[in-house]
């Protein structure tokens, strides 16, 4: 038998699948078909805010704010800092 529905799926099947489904919910069947609606529902409006975000960006200009100068690299001291024993003259003389 070959499928003549979604999935895969043939008329048999289906019957099984629908069965099954009226024994689980009974009477719950209408609110759950109400949840699923409205999950359907805000599932289409968030692909819908996707495809805008998807077209807006398309739409911007290409570099809407100036990049800043990449810095020049620094230089990096390959020796210990040598540090002197009297540096720029500074004494220090006990007061008398």
């Amino acid at each position: 038998m070959y499928s003549v529905f979604a999935f895969g799926l043939s008329v048999p099947e289906l019957l099984v699948i629908l069965g099954l489904g009226l024994l689980l919910f009974g009477r719950n069947l209408p609110g759950v078909g109400r949840s699923l609606g409205r999950t359907m529902i805000e599932f289409k409006k968030g692909m819908k805010g996707l495809e805008d975000d998807v077209e807006s960006t398309g739409t911007m200009p290409a570099n809407p704010m100036p990049m800043e100068q990449p810095k020049p690299p620094q230089r990096v001291m390959t020796a210990p800092p040598r540090f002197e024993d009297n540096p720029g003259g500074i004494t220090n003389q006990p007061k008398s």
